[in-house]
């Protein structure tokens, strides 16, 4: 069995968002065992887990990836869209666009701590389309 839907995340300022619930609640019924496969059709931003319980976690994300790719540096030329575009494009890179979680017992299987994140590397980045793909028994 494979099904497929896709749905429009709500508009988020920059940041790392927790947004399991969100994603749970656009899934369809589970299947007993399986696969979710989640793929954002954006350039600009990327998914990831990471820990869903101290939002300092989140802060430091952000922090990390400003530092590892600060805006406005001198050897950018995708600059015409202003200077959060390409370090976007580079972050959504390091961080990745697409998700594997398993589905046991009808549910995502994550760990106690772990959530799925919108990592939003535009100042205001819109809204944005989250394809979910799930494979399973």
């Amino acid at each position: 069995m494979i099904k497929q839907t896709e749905f429009t995340l709500k508009p988020r300022t920059r940041g790392f968002h927790l947004i399991s619930n969100e994603i749970i609640s656009q899934l369809p019924q589970l299947p007993k065992n399986g696969l979710l496969n989640l793929f954002v059709k954006h350039t600009s931003c990327g998914l990831c887990i990471n820990e869903n319980a101290d939002p300092d976690v989140r802060t430091d994300m952000e922090g990390i990836f400003n530092h590892i790719v600060p805006e406005n540096q001198p050897y950018f030329c995708h600059t015409l869209e202003g200077s959060d575009d390409m370090p976007a494009h580079a972050k959504s890179v390091i961080s990745g666009v697409s998700l594997s979680i398993p589905i046991t017992d009808g549910r995502l299987n994550l760990g106690t701590w772990q959530g799925i994140y919108l990592c939003e590397y535009r100042s205001h980045g819109g809204p944005r389309r989250i394809v979910a793909t799930i494979i399973g028994e």
